[in-house]
């Protein structure tokens, strides 16, 4: 031992040292570097762990600098100290091999000495045991960096003895079978060589018994030092299986695996070493290894664990994974028997699935079928051959491993099970003859469904974080994503058309649809990658064409809008490399369609920029996307997009829905005309529009319908009148988008209008009551009832007044030629159905709105107050209501009298009957305008009427006859009319009240035949001797008598003015009291004539006058008309108020309770008035008036009667 004072040579500073010669003072420093790593190494056998880490440290790091002296001091501290204790020997060990491993060479003589004393080590038994031998056998493996052929040589001399080998021996034998990393590939294949010879020479130990029993004994002992694998064991198992597969006695080799396969099964490194030994020993005895797997199954206990689904019923543990043996097993076999494997495959497959099927399941079933199929998926892909092959049994195969899939926990992700599942589909793919469609379909349903509905990572890692080992769910899930992309990658290869990317992505669509944010990012993820690997690898079949694109596209482009940003940025990127996909097939060049999706600006050339659609992401992408893929697309490929984005407007997403709407609107923006099967799109597109409820989706499918209409109108009027019977709100909706521009709102109408003269024969309609042929007309008709509501059509109903005005009426000629005057159900085969509105009502009321919308309203005020509505609800009085339309029309100077008259002409020409009764009342009527010889010489119109008279229907001959007898055709027949006047006013007194009706129509009669040309003055005498019969105790002849004073006044209208002002104005008041007659026909009468002579008047606000007279009835509607007189007449007041006066003694309590509100409002709004213009006498009569009411029976006129006398008297005291 060196002394201490040696120790503090080194460290000396003084002059002497220097004159010390070389070779002591070298001598000197390695003597004391020796005796300072001498003591380190004594120091490794202290009880102070961390001093012996400290020391270990140390050691290290000194051999890096003196590494031959370190090693020659370890090997004399082991010759010179041979009474060490074992555990200061253990740590000299570690040393030694951490040294060694570091080293980078080691010289041959140092070599063998650690060899030896490896050797020497590892076979002593101490208090340390295993351990101890294990840490002597690592310096032997460190070794094998070094001098790895003597290492082995002297490995085999140990086992080829003819002893059983110790156990440190399999121990070195089973890392140098283990660690990939001790060998190089070279000296891994030399140690397989050697291996087998080993086997083979080995051989013959088996037939000694006190070998082979130990061997069996080795192989069966239960291990307890190693937890997880137990390196030992391992090689044991490949030594086992190595004897075997060299032997040459078949029977001894099934001997052999029988007692293996009877040993326990519990342990898994037992099940997988016992599979090890027949899968090495199959390399050679297949069809051995084949039959004793097979016979272990067919007997014994495993037998009876088979279909027995209760583990409860086995309660002996040792057979109770022998299921998962077999399993490994004929894995093992598949991969140790290289090629000879491919004709066993679907042996060996059947007979996997069949103990997978038939064994109790756990994850230890599991997991060895799952092992055992990668082993046989790589074995077959490693053989070049197997493409000769068909592999019938593939199939369920892969059902087994869906099922794996399948009940995988949907919350959870620790293991590698979907990606190992995965990976072997992927594999199983490539095999002949390929999958089915059908097969590929629950493939791709069970992986997405797997993996896509798989929680947030955040989610998953919590579900781990109580695991005493948790994995590393972010590796682990991005490897299963991984190999969801490459069974997506293998799918494609294999069949690598245009037409299978479309059927992978398809499976796609829901996800891509997801209400899940991250199932939506994965689906887009994994769409973006396949169509990455296409776009880079371009080998897509490019001879057929790629049809199905445009749904990939729509699909897509949906997505563009996404809320997410990231599935934004993955969509775009997905696209791009769809664009390069389809310009690749059509032969093109692929830029990027999207330049910032790819490489920056600045790392592009300038040939690469050039080209690109767009230099930068679009504020709408998904509109881009469709106008850079329409350029490219064929028809059928512009089919399929629209198809995907009309399917796209039901999705359960509001942003997939906007932007399915936006896409649709550019593509018919475009290419609307080119649209095919209109009808077909029109009713989908209308069905999207009931189904939702977001208001811009709505408007986003409205403005589709829109752009469809100006180049499909025809088609579009055929879908939508399917929902026109009734309308509801979204159908009128429709038809409002319909015509919301300029130029297709006429066509709409033309449209609409011969689909409403499609009227089939009534007498085919009623006797065949399945023909439903008159529908279309009905719904035309309702929807030209609605459509005049709306301001699209406002001016397209201006200039179509005519043709609609004709048409309609002549519409509610057929329906009262059907029999349909009762409502119709929406759904007559059910007896519950909502009832709609009648057609002959419908019909009726779209008379009335096209005259009252399309600003004729003075037309429609005056067939109001006539009630010439009612004249339609009977067919017998129909062409009594046709001709006051007309009537009306021609007293009121209709500025469409003109275009009307051309299309009565027309109608007459070339329609049906019907038109022509319809044309020819109202031709007739039209001989009373000035337009008639405006615009036709009266030659012409007697033609028109002689023709008529020639017309095989008897109605239209008698209207001919009608209109002949007008008096434009002769000057004097008018002065004869106007002769005969005052011999009938002698008539209106005449006894008989038959006769005195008769007398007044007859003079109306006659008033109207004078048309233009009038009364003259004999109007005076007719209005004078009129007003006497307005308060007649007779009904009918008080509506007579105000009817004709209303014609009287409308045949004076335009001419001598201010003749019968006078009785016009004489006549308000009464007019105004019968309002509230208890005769409905005198109060109808009373409204039209007031209406009259407000305009004969020329006052103001007449529409507002016509809708209180139509439609008020209450007291603000009293007090409108009675200020409305007093400020149009305020010079006529003391007559209007005497007429008042006089109204308090009618016996009739009405007239005499409405003249007491009027004189009651009179009071209260002029009061100065009544004191001012009012006579002495007038303001006697009134007082007495009230007087005489404050007794009248009905207490409303007594408290009316008291309240005024005494709002009188304060009144004329304040005037005095």
């Amino acid at each position: 031992m060196v002394k201490p004072t040696s120790i503090l040579l080194k460290k000396s500073k003084s002059n002497q040292a220097a004159f010390v010669p070389q070779d002591h003072k070298i001598f000197m420093e390695e003597a004391y570097n020796a005796a300072i790593c001498f003591k380190l190494l004594r120091d490794l056998g202290s009880s102070d762990i961390p001093r012996v880490k400290i020391v270990t440290k140390k050691l290290n790091n000194m051999a890096k600098m003196e590494q031959n002296m370190v090693l020659e001091t370890i090997n004399d501290y082991f010759v010179d100290n041979l009474e060490l204790s074992a555990k200061h020997r253990y740590r000299l060990f570690q040393v030694l091999e951490s040294i060694i491993l570091d080293a980078p060479y080691i010289q041959n003589d140092w070599g063998e000495r650690f060899i030896g004393l490896a050797l020497e080590n590892m076979t002593k038994t101490t208090e340390l045991e295993d351990i101890y031998q294990d840490a002597a056998s690592n310096v032997l493996l460190a070794m094998c960096k070094h001098s790895w052929n003597l290492v082995f040589s002297k490995l085999e001399e140990d086992f080829l003895t003819g002893i059983f080998p110790h156990r440190s021996l399999f121990y070195v034998m089973g890392i140098i079978s283990t660690n990939d990393k001790l060998l190089t590939p070279t000296q891994r294949d030399h140690w397989q060589e050697q291996l087998i010879q080993i086997g083979a020479r080995s051989v013959q130990f088996l037939t000694v018994d006190g070998w082979a029993k130990s061997l069996m004994l080795a192989v069966t002992k239960p291990d307890r030092t190693y937890v997880d694998r137990n390196p030992e064991k391992i090689f044991l198992f490949i030594y086992y299986g190595m004897i075997l597969r060299a032997a040459n006695n078949s029977s001894m080799v099934r001997k052999h695996l029988r007692s293996l396969l009877d040993t326990s099964h519990q342990s898994p490194q037992q099940r997988e070493g016992i599979a090890l030994t027949i899968g090495l020993t199959a390399a050679r005895h297949l069809d051995d290894a084949w039959a004793v797997l097979d016979q272990f199954g067919r007997t014994g206990p495993l037998k009876r664990t088979l279909n027995n689904f209760n583990i409860k019923e086995e309660q002996d543990p040792k057979w109770r994974w022998a299921s998962s043996t077999i399993l490994l097993s004929y894995g093992q076999m598949a991969a140790k028997a290289k090629e000879n494997i491919l004709p066993w495959v679907d042996n060996i497959s059947s007979r996997m699935v069949f103990y997978f099927r038939s064994s109790y399941w756990d994850d230890t079933l599991k997991q060895s079928f799952l092992e055992a199929t990668l082993l046989l998926v790589g074995a077959i892909s490693r053989n070049e051959g197997a493409h000769s092959y068909e592999f019938i049994q593939v199939p369920e195969l892969i059902d087994s491993l869906l099922v794996l899939m399948k009940k995988e926990p949907q919350d959870t992700l620790c293991t590698r099970t979907r990606q190992q599942v995965m990976c072997a589909i992927s594999g199983l793919c490539k095999l002949r003859p390929p999958l089915d469609f059908k097969r590929k379909s629950k493939i791709l349903f069970t992986c997405f469904q797997s993996v896509f509905k798989l929680p947030l990572v955040e989610a998953l890692e919590k579900h781990t974080c109580l695991l005493a080992d948790p994995p590393d769910i972010q590796k682990l899930y991005m490897d299963t994503m991984s190999a969801l992309d490459e069974l997506l990658q293998s799918l494609i290869t294999e069949n690598p058309k245009a037409d299978e990317l479309h059927y992978l992505l398809g499976h796609m669509y829901s996800w891509l649809a997801s209400e899940k944010v991250h199932e939506r990012q994965r689906a887009v993820k994994s769409c973006m990658v396949l169509l990455k690997f296409l776009a880079q690898k371009t080998f897509l079949d490019t001879t057929e064409e790629f049809i199905r694109i445009g749904h990939i596209v729509g699909m897509l482009g949906m997505l563009c809008q996404d809320p997410d940003k990231d599935i934004q940025q993955l969509v775009l990127e997905a696209i791009n490399y769809l664009y390069k996909i389809l310009l690749y097939q059509k032969g093109l060049y692929a830029p990027e369609l999207f330049r910032n999706m790819g490489q920056s600006e600045e790392t592009q050339c300038l040939s690469e920029q050039e080209p690109i659609p767009m230099p930068e992401v679009p504020v709408n992408p998904s509109s881009h996307i469709i106008k850079e893929f329409a350029k490219l697309f064929s028809l059928p490929q512009m089919k399929d997009l629209i198809c995907t984005v009309m399917d796209g407007l039901r999705s359960t997403l509001d942003f997939q829905r906007e932007t399915a709407g936006d896409m649709l609107v550019v593509i018919l923006e475009d290419l609307g005309s080119q649209v095919e099967k209109v009808s077909d799109m029109s009713q989908t597109l209308y069905c999207h529009l009931t189904s939702t409820d977001s208001v811009n989706v709505k408007k986003k499918v409205l403005k589709a319908i829109t752009l469809l209409s100006r180049h499909h109108t025809q088609e579009l009027v055929n879908s939508f009148l399917e929902y026109s019977l009734p309308l509801d709100r979204e159908t009128i909706n429709v038809w409002r988008a319909m015509g919301s521009e300029k130029l297709t709102a006429p066509k709409v109408l033309h449209v609409l209008l011969a689909k409403l003269q499609e009227r089939p024969n009534p007498v085919e309609v009623t006797r065949t009551k399945e023909n439903k042929a008159y529908l279309n007309s009905l719904a035309a008709m309702n929807t030209l009832y609605e459509i005049q509501y709306s301001r699209e059509y406002k001016e397209a109903v201006q200039n179509w007044y005519p043709q609609l005005l004709l048409g309609l009426l002549t519409q509610l000629h057929y329906i009262f030629e059907l029999g349909l005057i009762e409502s119709l159900k929406k759904n007559e085969t059910s007896k519950e159905a909502e009832p709609m509105p009648s057609p002959q009502r419908t019909s009726l009321d779209s008379v009335k709105s096209l005259l009252y919308t399309s600003g004729h309203w003075k037309d429609f005020a005056q067939l109001e107050l006539q009630g010439a509505w009612d004249l339609f609800s009977s067919f017998d009085t129909y062409h009594q209501g046709v001709t006051l339309i007309a009537r009306a029309m021609v007293q009121n100077s209709c500025s469409q009298i003109k275009g009307l008259l051309y299309q009565t002409i027309s109608n007459v020409e070339a329609k049906p009957e019907r038109d022509k009764k319809v044309a020819s009342l109202f031709f007739t009527e039209f001989l009373n305008s000035p337009v008639m010889l405006e615009e036709l010489p009266k030659q012409a119109v007697l033609s028109h009427l002689h023709q008529g008279l020639t017309d095989p229907n008897p109605s239209i001959r008698v209207i001919s006859l009608q209109g002949l007898k007008n008096v434009i055709f002769d000057s004097e027949k008018g002065n004869l009319l106007r002769g005969q006047l005052p011999a009938f006013l002698e008539g209106f007194y005449h006894e008989n009240e038959q006769v005195v009706i008769r007398v007044m129509s007859t003079v109306a009669d006659a008033l109207y035949c004078l048309g233009q040309q009038g009364a003259g003055h004999q109007c005076r005498e007719i209005a004078l001797n009129l007003r006497n019969f307005f308060d007649d105790d007779r009904d009918k002849v008080r509506a007579s008598a105000i009817s004709l004073f209303g014609d009287l006044v409308i045949s004076m209208e335009g001419k001598d003015y201010y003749t019968l002002k006078p009785h016009v104005y004489q006549s308000l008041i009464p007019l105004l009291m019968h309002l509230k007659d208890d005769c409905p026909a005198v109060k109808m009468k009373s409204k039209f004539t007031f209406y009259r002579c407000a305009v004969y008047l020329n006052w103001k606000l007449r529409h507002t006058l016509f809708c209180t007279l139509a439609w008020e009835d209450g007291l603000s509607a009293r007090h409108f008309l009675w200020s409305y007189l007093m400020e149009n007449s305020d010079e006529e007041f003391q007559s209007h108020l005497s007429q008042a006066l006089r109204y308090l003694h009618s016996p009739r309590r009405n007239l005499k309770t409405s003249a007491a509100l009027f004189i009651g409002y009179i009071i209260c709004y002029y009061p100065d008035a009544i004191f001012q213009r009012a006579s002495d006498f007038d303001l006697a009569l009134f007082y007495s008036t009230l007087e005489e009411l404050k007794q009248d029976p009905e207490r409303s006129i007594r408290d009316f009667a008291t309240k005024h006398i005494i709002f009188l008297d304060e009144v004329s005291k304040m005037m005095n």
